[in-house]
């Protein structure tokens, strides 16, 4: 293909360049569930060529560019792989790469709803089926945000508004040991002080206590100050499980403190039973974060925050400008995302979820999660039973926990050994000052095969490291 005609390149151009890079698209796509999540290497040595790369003063032609990103994806962890069980995957649909596409094309304003209300009103109609599914009031209000961090923020900065207006100093927070990191993150940037960010005890070492919680929450209005929120987890990161969500939504009500749900790795459970079953009490919650680049499969920088009364959120960030008294008329039917969130410029991040929901189907969602939680059932099966391991019990969701009997050195030689296989890739955590080992079950490209080879590689390893 020759050099581009313009930042608009006529239809031919258009065409070829859209035809080249869907080969390399078609490509990632089709070789996905067979390539190794750890076959490559770190790429170290394209570092210094890439930092040194700088952009010439005539186009490239695009043969050679496309090579240039080839050259990258075949480095690095390859977390779209089916054998990566390490992070919680974010695995990619390209549904919603293709809703990403037309909508950065397209580049309509989403801030503002009177700029494109048909276009907010397709992003807002994805976000009442959230709603609805969590069980939310009518009244309640979905945002599409960068992930599970800016979501968290948002709940805090709102609950902050809320219970503690001008009193950052005296505002506390509440939330398990076993709490994403973000969420203490959050609090700080919401400006409370650290030493308020209560992280309280666990009743059985993986789920928050709500005695514990209530025993804080009364100490801290002793001492003069503002209890602002209590964070329960549906579905930890270190170990998938799930607070007691019913007790801690009695207890919030009970004691006037906002309660805010994390469910950015398991919210999406809600599609199947077992999951509606595991996280009974999410829908009392004030706030939820969900992140659909984990369960629902999207590419990363999905994130979503559903709040039960969407006044509350115009309460903590609606400000107005001189230079917006021109905009156009908004529909009341359509709230301004800029008036809900921190941003007035926004992409048009509603199509990368509503397309793949559209021409997948909500019950083939459903279906897949339906079977991570069988694969994971299983695999906990299999490994609580091997003599050379121990696991941390059943799994809630999907994650399952195990350690090589043995110290933790023994734990980090067992990964090591796994790592070098390099179709498979686990990670490490401390539970109660221990070394344990995750097997994480979410990608929508890991299958029966992917954990089993999982479970035979882990068993086998076990077996030679294992201290009687």
């Amino acid at each position: 293909m020759d050099r581009l005609a313009g930042f608009d390149p006529p239809p031919e151009q258009t065409e070829e360049l859209l035809t080249r890079v869907g080969e390399l698209v078609t490509e990632l796509v089709v070789t996905a569930a067979e390539r190794p999540v750890l076959g490559n290497g770190r790429g170290d040595e394209l570092v210094p060529e890439l930092l040194a790369l700088r952009p010439g003063q005539e186009p490239a032609a695009l043969a050679p560019t496309l090579q240039r990103i080839r050259e990258v994806l075949a480095t690095g962890v390859d977390n779209a792989a089916a054998g990566e069980m390490a992070y919680i995957p974010g695995s990619g649909l390209i549904t919603a790469a293709l809703g990403d596409l037309i909508a950065s094309v397209a580049n309509r304003y989403t801030g503002l709803s009177g700029f494109s209300p048909a276009a907010v009103a397709l992003e807002l109609g994805v976000l009442r089926w959230l709603t609805e599914l969590f069980g939310l009031p009518e009244r309640a209000q979905g945002l599409l945000l960068s992930g599970g961090s800016a979501a968290n923020l948002t709940a805090i900065v709102t609950a902050r508004e809320l219970h503690a207006p001008g009193q950052a100093d005296r505002a506390t927070i509440y939330a398990g040991e076993h709490a994403h990191a973000s969420v203490r993150k959050a609090a700080r940037i919401a400006g409370l002080s650290a030493e308020h960010i209560r992280i309280c005890a666990s009743s059985d070492g993986l789920r928050l206590d709500p005695r514990a919680v209530e025993l804080a929450v009364k100490q801290d209005v002793a001492d003069g100050l503002i209890p602002t929120a209590i964070v329960g987890a549906a579905g930890t990161t270190n170990t998938g499980a799930v607070d007691p969500l019913e007790a801690l939504a009695d207890l919030a009500a009970e004691l006037g403190v906002r309660f805010h749900v994390d469910a950015a790795y398991g919210g999406f459970f809600m599609l199947t039973e077992r999951g509606r079953a595991r996280l009974r009490g999410i829908e009392r919650a004030d706030s939820i974060t969900l992140d659909p680049h984990k369960s629902l499969f999207l590419p990363f920088g999905t994130g979503a925050l559903l709040v039960a009364e969407r006044d509350h959120l115009a309460h903590a960030f609606a400000e107005d400008a001189d230079y917006l008294r021109d905009r156009s008329q908004d529909l009341d039917a359509l709230p301004d995302f800029s008036a809900i969130t921190t941003e007035l410029t926004r992409e048009w991040r509603g199509l990368r979820l509503w397309l793949p929901l559209q021409l997948h189907g909500e019950a083939a969602f459903r279906d897949a999660l339906d079977d991570k939680l069988d694969l994971a059932e299983e695999a906990w099966a299999v490994l609580d039973a091997d003599p050379h391991l121990e696991t941390l019990g059943r799994p809630d969701l999907s994650i399952v926990t195990f350690r090589v009997r043995g110290d933790d050195a023994a734990q980090d030689a067992l990964l090591r050994r796994l790592h070098e296989d390099g179709r498979i890739r686990l990670s490490t955590t401390v539970i109660d000052g221990r070394v344990v080992l995750r097997l994480v079950v979410l990608s929508h490209r890991t299958s029966r095969a992917t954990v089993d080879l999982a479970v035979d590689l882990i068993r086998a390893a076990a077996a030679e490291l294992a201290t009687p």
